[in-house]
């Protein structure tokens, strides 16, 4: 045991040298950041360097010799380490000690995430966001249900209605706050690029185009010259065409048609359709067009966002940014809402595309140019970008990185979906919900049964959470060991 734990102290001081060697490194990024996030900026260095490293091997020898395995410490991650180095009997000068222990890092957390989406009723569950429906705006009674039943953040889309629709929206939750004496926070979702199919050949006439697997069709700009009998669909958003290369994936419709480029071109781009899992393989317009593999030259703010700004600055409390991709996206936000003494509002960034999830360190540094921000993990347009089969171990990675920058996350998409619109939920998204509580901040969209959500949501997260923290499992007492035990004596 005496070599093994002697191997234990050279191998986590060669990690603990690598990760003091990587936040040297970026001193000159950590210096950019706010001052109040230059603590987690340096922590989340510090876990990226950890996380470069295979340390499964290391884990179980850590795990052997009962010990720390660095597991659920993203919070904390260099304090863990010289933790682990303390007990091996390495020396550490005191004044190397990080003072940011489990404790620091976990009140960091909470505190960024009060701040970030209000008070909340019901201190032991995620804060509860609620999708706001056009009828809502005019419907006060129920706002004001949803206030008491525990809905701490309205979410406006601004991809639908209009201002008008929007400021009642919003005077009606602050007539539901006062009438309440509880707080709801206003959160404005940008609306981001609309990507739409758009029929422009063969097919538009009957509103539909037919297709069959291993079929050639065409991408077109809407300007673009072609020839109509053959099968040519156009995009909504213009200058796509041009950023796509032979063998990216082109997917419409929530992924449900795959087709790949066989030859590109500046305006006009063939395609062939490689899977339909749909029922009947016909494509309509205005549904969903997904590039997971293109790098899209075209901005991700568009205009329509710009002349949405004023309205956000004077009435919203969050601002939702939709397919973000890069830093140089975050801070082009962060600069207009900085322009002409204008609110700058705490920005929650979206995560819906896989350049996003790769950008995902980049665009948590560049976040904490503000003293607040969040993440949204967009899972209905992320599953479509990554593949569904990676959805779930990429929002746990979404997490790990999150928690290690000491910022908020909203988990958001289909949760009780079903529960919402009929009444009766499924199994498995009982079980998705309870996943839920591992986010500072639960989204639902909007539906018939927001009521009853509410409460089964609530409920499943007040159980859910006595059971765990984050990622790591608490051992609360269990009423089945009691009885067990009791029964032998």
């Amino acid at each position: 045991m005496k070599n093994d734990l002697a191997q234990l102290r050279t191998d986590i001081g060669q990690i603990y040298s690598k990760l003091k060697a990587a936040a040297q490194q970026g001193q000159k990024i950590i210096a950019q950041v706010h001052p109040h996030q230059k603590r987690s900026a340096t922590n989340l260095i510090h876990y990226l360097a950890l996380r470069r490293e295979d340390l499964r091997p290391l884990q179980d020898d850590l795990h052997d010799a009962g010990l720390s395995s660095l597991a659920s410490s993203e919070s904390h991650i260099l304090r863990q380490v010289q933790a682990v180095l303390l007990r091996l009997g390495v020396k550490i000068p005191k004044k190397d000690i990080s003072g940011s222990d489990a404790t620091a890092g976990t009140q960091l957390l909470h505190r960024r995430a009060n701040d970030l989406f209000g008070r909340k009723e019901y201190p032991g569950i995620p804060h509860l966001m609620v999708t706001f429906d056009t009828p809502l705006a005019d419907d006060f009674a129920t706002v004001k249900a949803l206030v008491n039943a525990g809905m701490n953040i309205a979410r406006i889309n601004c991809a639908h209605d209009g201002p008008g629709v929007w400021q009642r929206m919003v005077d009606n939750v602050r007539k539901a706050e006062n009438a309440t004496g509880r707080t709801c926070k206003i959160y404005l979702d940008l609306a981001g690029p609309k990507i739409r199919t758009q029929l422009l050949g063969k097919g538009r006439r009957k509103g539909r185009l037919k297709l069959e697997e291993q079929e050639v069709f065409y991408l077109a700009e809407s300007h673009a010259r072609f020839n109509k009998k053959d099968k040519v669909l156009g995009c909504s958003l213009p200058g796509v065409v041009k950023d796509l290369r032979a063998g990216n994936r082109v997917l419409f419709d929530d992924g449900l048609f795959e087709a790949r480029v066989e030859t590109p071109g500046r305006q006009i781009a063939t395609l062939r359709m490689v899977r339909i899992s749909a029922a009947k393989p016909r494509l309509k317009p205005e549904k969903g067009i997904n590039f997971p593999d293109t790098a899209l030259s075209v901005r991700c703010l568009t205009d329509y966002d710009r002349s949405v700004l004023p309205f956000a600055q004077e009435h919203a409390d969050l601002l939702g940014f939709s397919f973000v991709r890069s830093a140089a996206d975050v801070a082009d936000l962060q600069a207009l809402l900085r322009k002409k003494g204008g609110n700058r509002l705490p920005i929650v960034l979206k995560i819906e595309t896989a350049e996003a999830v790769q950008n995902l360190p980049a665009l948590l540094l560049q976040g904490m140019a503000e003293p607040a921000f969040g993440v949204m993990i967009a899972r209905g347009d992320l599953a479509v970008e990554i593949g569904f089969e990676r959805l779930s171990e990429i929002q746990e990675e979404i997490l790990w990185l999150c928690e290690a920058a000491h910022v908020p996350v909203v988990w958001a998409t289909q949760v009780l979906e079903t529960l919402n619109k009929s009444g009766i939920a499924t199994r498995s998204e009982l079980s998705d919900a309870v996943r839920a509580a591992q986010a500072e901040c639960v989204m639902l969209n909007k539906g018939k049964h927001l009521l009853t959500v509410l409460a089964t949501l609530r409920d499943i997260l007040h159980r859910s959470g006595g059971h765990h923290l984050k990622k790591r499992y608490v051992f609360r007492p269990l009423k089945i060991a009691k009885r067990f035990l009791d029964n032998m004596e």
